[in-house]
């Protein structure tokens, strides 16, 4: 494992010789803009593996994505070498169609404590909920940012995540699958606490995502990319582009379904994702990525 080659894999090359937040944020812009968020390994036959070689070796080598616990296990790994003071916390992602959160773990994120501050990198949530910048472990402050405002609300010891909406001009509403999320003002995001995680409390979490029917990595194969004005997501069969507050603050989102032949041609032209095995599109789910 080379931090010179993951740079490579980022196209990252400004300054690392200092550990402060703006190299930390722009190192992140970078990997969020580089390496997809995807699950594609589930629907291709593939297991993803909780070890920091074979994420490494899957990412930077084979230039690949990965879901939270691998973008953010890689990214930690990355922040920790170049001498950031860092720790795994868990999460609770919230589900909408349930309006409710897991009993259990489900995200893995980073903690990064840094000149007297304390922020929350996750470079693993995908879609047009992925930041686009460390975010300060502040509760009840607005932090606006290219997808949108992000903030914290923290209430005894539980921190929630969400993010506030703007309004979207959906180009096809024909083609829209999602739950009224045009009618949303802010969504819940995730929670969780300031609790120290290692990194083997996330194995069986790990594992019970890629197998679980109900598992919303099972019943949909995902890929997403930020790219420099918003955002890609494939998500099945259905190509999602948004561009993030094109006018008055309203996002542009355009859809179109792909026909079979079509896909492996996207998944290369959009997120630089070349599959050693077939890929078997799935989404069976009415879960928008907006």
């Amino acid at each position: 494992m080379d931090i010179k080659e993951y740079f490579a894999r980022i196209s990252y090359r400004g300054s690392h010789n200092k550990p402060d937040l703006a190299t930390m944020s722009d190192i992140f812009q970078h990997h969020i803009q580089t390496v997809p968020y995807e699950n594609l390994s589930i629907h291709c036959g593939e297991s993803i593996e909780l070890d920091l070689e074979a994420i490494y070796h899957k990412i930077v080598r084979k230039k690949r994505g990965g879901w939270c616990m691998e973008n953010n296990y890689l990214l930690s790994w990355v922040l920790k070498t170049l001498g950031y003071d860092i720790t795994f916390l868990g999460a609770k992602v919230y589900v909408p169609k349930r309006n409710a959160y897991p009993d259990e773990i489900n995200h893995l994120l980073i903690q990064v404590e840094l000149d007297g501050k304390s922020y929350l990198v996750d470079g693993g949530f995908g879609m047009s909920y992925q930041m686009w910048q460390p975010m300060e472990l502040i509760s009840g402050t607005d932090q606006p940012q290219t997808p949108g405002v992000f903030r914290f609300r923290e209430e005894n010891g539980t921190w929630y995540l969400e993010k506030v909406k703007r309004k979207q001009r959906i180009l096809d509403l024909s083609a829209s699958t999602s739950e009224n999320v045009e009618n949303e003002v802010c969504r819940p995001l995730y929670l969780f606490t300031l609790q120290p995680r290692d990194i083997e409390e996330f194995r069986d979490c790990n594992a019970d995502l890629q197998t679980a029917p109900d598992s919303p990595f099972v019943v949909k194969s995902i890929s997403s990319l930020q790219t420099a004005d918003g955002m890609w997501a494939l998500v099945g069969w259905k190509l999602t582009e948004m561009k993030y507050n094109y006018r008055d603050n309203t996002d542009l989102v355009e859809i179109r379904t792909l026909a079979d032949e079509e896909i492996e041609k996207t998944l290369k032209e959009k997120f630089n994702i070349t599959l050693d095995k077939k890929l078997v599109p799935v989404n069976t789910s009415t879960w928008s990525p907006f």
